[in-house]
């Protein structure tokens, strides 16, 4: 998700990304959370999945309230985020629109460019099926809401982290996450003030080999403009 369009040097943003996957190894994903324009301050975890994502459909849900943005995979909560006041204007707090794009990150995403893009088995092709969204829909020019759902009233629709959940939520990140910018030493000198240090998993992710974000990885936040009319298209493709 993302409002770089009404909001280019200051837009919000909510990522899944598929970072593709070396032959033989396990596919890894990656969450991330951008506000204000905050990309000097990139808050990624990574994940190796316990299945194939191209096999077939899996569902990928995000939570965002005012208060915290939750990712969930098949139901299971992988990331639980919360605001603080030190944060500020870094959480994301305006209206964004959800898009779905196939992009070259061969800069950064495969082993710090090690292994890039071979276009020679392209085109390269994402499917989606039921899509469903819960929320306010707003104006995007009077930034507005004209029509919005009371979301606390449907049941198909979580406030929160369960307890079985969260016990679901550590047994996944205990097995499967190699990568969280809390404990990044190279890029952070000290922890962002929203991390809550976990000795244990810090030395569990130690192990893993170091993440290189390239200087091309934050660029793809401004490629959302577009006219209303594809933006339109595109919302119906989906």
């Amino acid at each position: 998700m993302s409002n770089g369009d009404m909001f280019p040097k200051y837009h919000d943003e909510i990522d899944f990304e598929f970072l593709g996957n070396i032959r033989g190894k396990e596919w890894r994903v990656q969450t991330n959370i951008y506000g204000n324009g905050s990309t000097n301050t990139g808050r990624e975890e990574r994940y190796n999945l316990w299945f194939d994502p191209s096999d077939d459909y899996h569902q990928y849900s995000i939570l965002w309230t005012d208060t915290q943005i939750i990712f969930y995979v098949d139901n299971v909560p992988i990331r639980e985020f919360k605001k603080t006041k030190s944060m500020g204007g870094d959480f994301p707090a305006k209206p964004m629109s959800l898009y779905a794009t196939i992009w070259d990150g061969s800069d950064w995403a495969t082993n710090g460019g090690k292994y890039r893009v071979n276009y020679k088995y392209a085109p390269y092709l994402a499917e989606f099926s039921d899509l469903v969204l819960h929320g306010c829909a707003v104006d995007p020019i009077e930034q507005l809401s004209k029509k919005c759902e009371n979301t606390r009233s449907s049941e198909s629709v979580p406030t929160g982290v369960t307890r079985l959940q969260r016990m679901k939520m550590e047994s996944f990140r205990k097995k499967h996450m190699t990568y969280s910018y809390c404990y990044d030493r190279i890029r952070y000198k000290s922890p962002p003030s929203e991390c809550v240090i976990n000795p244990q998993e810090a030395e569990r992710l130690r192990v893993y080999d170091p993440v290189t974000f390239g200087k091309g990885r934050r660029r793809h936040g401004k490629h959302h403009h577009r006219s209303r009319a594809s933006q339109a298209d595109e919302a119906t493709s989906i």
